[in-house]
């Protein structure tokens, strides 16, 4: 079966061109001028990836990515103008798989697509069968479950943000440098910038009550990454 591709912009011809090359390229494209009739055809119809523009009017491309997260595990890549690099990093911070900046020819758009399906973006990171739950004084991380808990109350992370916290959780006192963080989680064919594991790191430390300036479970190591300080 084709891979479904659907393009949201609020400009016509856009959507056009990406839908006629993508079509042509053997994709299955369909187009939506705003957000809300994007959520809509999420709700009806099977969708591999979605191309995200952020600078809709009326209802906001975050908005939307916000949104689709909260429902969906669909890939998303954003598309932004060139100079939004805080829509870039606010976008991929949301749960976007990547981003493309405008202008951008149709050719690179299907690149990028591929290599999101490559990556197999939402498919668990952590696979061993049986992983025992990790246990770090009041948290707890179950790999199989893929959920967290604070004090017993389940705690609200996006696929990516426990993607982090797993890995560094599993070895507890091993530097990871933002790189690595990247290759293990988003791929190496990730087209992005490193930045977005400070955004991811920032909301992990968020969701599990871990205060940035006295860290009881992530440790910052200055200008080369993370660790995880938690005792079992």
């Amino acid at each position: 079966m084709s891979t479904t591709v659907l393009v949201v912009d609020d400009e016509p011809a856009i959507r056009q061109m990406l839908a006629d090359y993508l079509r042509a390229d053997g994709f299955d494209p369909s187009t939506s001028p705003d957000g809300t009739l994007a959520l809509a055809h999420l709700e009806t119809h099977a969708v591999d990836v979605v191309l995200l523009d952020l600078t809709m009017p009326g209802m906001t491309g975050l908005d939307v990515l916000a949104e689709i997260r909260r429902r969906h595990s669909v890939a998303v890549i954003v598309l932004t103008a060139r100079a939004d690099e805080t829509d870039k990093v606010l976008g991929l911070g949301l749960g976007a798989d990547d981003y493309i900046t405008k202008p951008f020819s149709p050719r690179e758009v299907a690149a990028r697509i591929r290599a999101v399906l490559r990556r197999g973006t939402h498919q668990p990171l952590l696979q061993q069968a049986d992983a025992p739950i990790l246990r770090f004084g009041s948290l707890e991380v179950d790999p199989d479950s893929r959920e967290v808990r604070v004090d017993g109350v389940l705690a609200t992370l996006t696929t990516r943000e426990f993607d982090v916290l797993a890995t560094l959780a599993q070895a507890p006192g091993r530097v990871f440098t933002r790189r690595v963080l990247l290759e293990r989680i988003w791929g190496h064919d990730f087209f992005g910038d490193d930045r977005i594991i400070d955004v991811h790191i920032r909301n992990v430390r968020r969701a599990i009550g871990d205060d940035a300036h006295n860290p009881s479970m992530i440790a910052t190591v200055r200008g080369v990454g993370y660790k995880f300080i938690g005792h079992q």
